[in-house]
C-alpha cells in the first residue's frame, strides 16, 4: 500500500544553499547583538570583560557603558525561506584583533556592515575591508536609543557609498529588523550576480518571496 506521505510523481524538495555572509562594523556598534538577535541556533560568541589594560587601545566614545567585547568572532545561522541557510560570521571591533579578519572573510559571499550615526567614521575601515575585496554589501544602520535618526540618503552621503548598495536601517535587537537586512543583502547579492556559481537553483523572485510580510 502507497503511503500517505509520499511525494507526488515528479516532486523534488529544493537543494538547500549555504552561503556564508560576514558581519562586520566598527567596535560596539551592534554586531553581538545582530548575530544574536537573529540566529535559529544558540551563538557561539568569544566574548571577553573590558579590562583597564584595554581602554589605551579602545576607542568607547559613544558607548561607555560597553563592558565586553568580542576577542575572536560571532556565529550564527538562520534558515530563510526553508531552503536557504545563511552562515553568520561577526568580526571583532577593535583593530588589534584585524588579524583575524582575513579567516573569517574567507568563502563569503556578502556581508552586512553595521552602522552607529554617532560614530560613523569608524564603518570606514569595514567598508574599505569588504570593498576591497569586492563583496557585495549591505548597510544596517543600527539605531540607538537616545540618537538622533538621520535620513536614509543623508547617511549613504556621509558614508560615500555608491547608489547601488542598500542602507538599511534597523534594531540589531529585534530579530524581524536583522532578518530583514539579510534579507536585503541575499537579495542585492544575488542581483550583483555574485552567488551565481554558488547558488544557481536560486533566482530574483525567490529572493523577493522570502521579504517578511508587512
Amino acid at each position: 500500500m502507497a503511503s500517505a506521505h509520499c511525494e507526488p510523481a515528479g516532486a523534488e524538495a529544493a537543494a538547500p544553499v549555504a552561503l556564508k555572509v560576514l558581519v562586520t562594523g566598527g567596535f560596539g556598534v551592534g554586531k553581538t547583538t545582530f548575530t544574536g538577535a537573529v540566529s535559529e541556533i544558540r551563538p557561539l560568541r568569544t566574548e571577553a570583560a573590558m579590562t583597564e589594560a584595554g581602554r589605551p587601545h579602545d576607542d568607547l566614545v559613544g558607548v561607555e557603558a560597553k563592558s565586553t567585547t568580542t576577542v575572536a568572532m560571532d556565529f550564527g545561522r538562520i534558515t530563510l525561506g526553508g531552503s536557504t541557510v545563511l552562515y553568520l560570521f561577526g568580526t571583532p571591533g577593535q583593530d588589534r584583533f584585524r588579524f583575524l579578519w582575513d579567516e573569517l572573510a574567507a568563502g563569503a559571499l556578502g556581508a552586512v556592515v553595521i552602522a552607529d550615526t554617532r560614530r560613523l567614521e569608524d564603518s570606514f575601515p569595514a567598508l574599505d575591508d569588504v570593498e576591497r575585496r569586492g563583496l557585495p554589501f549591505a548597510v544596517a544602520v543600527n539605531r540607538f536609543d537616545g540618537a538622533r535618526a538621520y535620513p536614509v540618503g543623508s547617511v549613504r552621503t556621509a558614508l560615500d557609498l555608491d547608489d547601488h548598495v542598500p542602507v538599511v536601517p534597523c534594531d540589531a535587537r529585534r530579530r524581524e529588523s536583522a532578518r530583514d537586512v539579510l534579507v536585503t543583502l541575499v537579495d542585492h547579492v544575488l542581483r550583483t550576480g555574485a552567488a551565481r556559481r554558488v547558488a544557481a537553483p536560486w533566482d530574483e523572485g525567490r529572493a523577493a518571496g522570502l521579504r517578511t510580510p508587512r
